[in-house]
């Protein structure tokens, strides 16, 4: 783990220390991902003469940028994208285009809305993109970060992400 994702963690940390806040954003990054791969998926592309989608080229840099802040990880997202790619591929074979546009569109709505109630009714802060558009890079690392250490891995992170404080009263 690099200092610069170190710095970028402690910052995004700082806007997301309700509990609940945090599952919003577990939902809302995982439906915001798959909306975004779920249209490119129906483009396939040869490149250096290997079939692939446009999802999978404009999901390439990204993870490069995930896989150099935090090897582990960058590979423990891949593992998580690889099940959202399949699940993408599954739906695009399976419905029309309509119906997949229509499905990204319910997609979108639902993960914007978990956020903003993540942020709006639990932390009670605005967003953290809105200061640092970086975080939306960040936001993924974040949740990826927050399930290894619950399953009591890398404790170098839960220095850094700390305890959670208490549940604000509703």
């Amino acid at each position: 783990m690099n200092s610069y994702f170190r710095r970028r963690l402690a910052d995004y940390v700082e806007y997301h220390r309700d509990p609940w806040n945090c599952a919003m954003h577990v939902f809302g990054i995982l439906f915001l991902f798959l909306a975004a791969i779920l249209p490119l998926s129906l483009w396939s592309l040869t490149v250096f003469g290997i079939q692939t989608s446009a999802a999978t080229i404009a999901l390439v840099p990204v993870l490069i940028y995930w896989f150099v802040l935090d090897f582990a990880l960058g590979a423990a997202i891949l593992g998580a994208a690889i099940a959202l790619f399949a699940a993408a591929f599954m739906i695009v074979n399976h419905v029309t285009t309509a119906g997949m546009w229509s499905l990204t569109a319910i997609l979108i709505v639902i993960g914007v809305t978990a956020l903003m109630i993540g942020h709006v009714v639990f932390e009670r802060r605005r967003p953290a993109m809105v200061d640092n558009p970086t975080h939306l890079l960040i936001g993924p690392m974040f949740v990826m970060a927050k399930l290894v250490i619950a399953l009591g891995f890398r404790h170098d992170l839960g220095i850094i992400v700390g305890k959670r404080r208490q549940a604000s009263p509703r």
